[in-house]
């Protein structure tokens, strides 16, 4: 299961502590269309968290939404969630002779009963992936991704909306 904030890549917690550090600056400074760090690194547009709100699609698809989002299931110990369904979208970008080794990799980390990073798969979706890796293909983890998907569509995502530091973001943003 969930290891906490360990677990999480650490470009991906910086980012998140960036994130975080920015956001709470935007929420005392009234302009703010569009902040970047000295560096470049960072850029925020502020109506961005008012596109996550659209669809998880929109969320996942923001490099910022996905490091928040990331973050909030840290704190909610469901962080596998969101780390398996981004292993399969690496997984289906995998040259053909790497698969093999990666869905071993992935199917222990996330799917065999008590993995370490275990996902809420029913058994028959358990049942035909690993039926799937007999003969690895880019497709081999689809069902098992759809489902923590929607998993995650229905029931972090809605969570995440009515955190504090989304509604937070969402409201300066308005007032912006």
């Amino acid at each position: 299961m969930c290891r906490g904030l360990e677990s999480l890549p650490t470009t991906c917690l910086e980012r998140a502590k960036e994130l975080k550090a920015l956001f709470g600056s935007l929420l005392q400074k009234s302009d703010h269309s569009i902040l970047s760090k000295k560096n470049d690194k960072l850029r925020l547009n502020l109506d961005e968290p008012l596109k996550w709100k659209e669809s998880f699609e929109k969320l996942l698809s923001s490099q910022n939404g996905l490091c928040l989002f990331r973050a909030f299931l840290v704190s909610e110990f469901s962080e596998e969630n969101i780390a398996f369904y981004l292993a399969c979208e690496d997984y289906r970008a995998t040259k053909p002779s790497k698969l093999a080794a990666k869905a071993k990799h992935i199917y222990d980390q996330f799917i065999v009963c008590d993995a370490p990073r275990e996902v809420n798969l029913d058994h028959v979706t358990k049942a035909i992936t690993k039926e799937n890796l007999e003969n690895a293909s880019q497709s081999s983890f689809s069902l098992a991704q759809a489902k923590i998907y929607t998993l995650m569509e229905k029931d972090c995502y809605p969570r995440f909306l009515k955190s504090s530091t989304y509604l937070e973001l969402s409201r300066k943003a308005k007032s912006g």
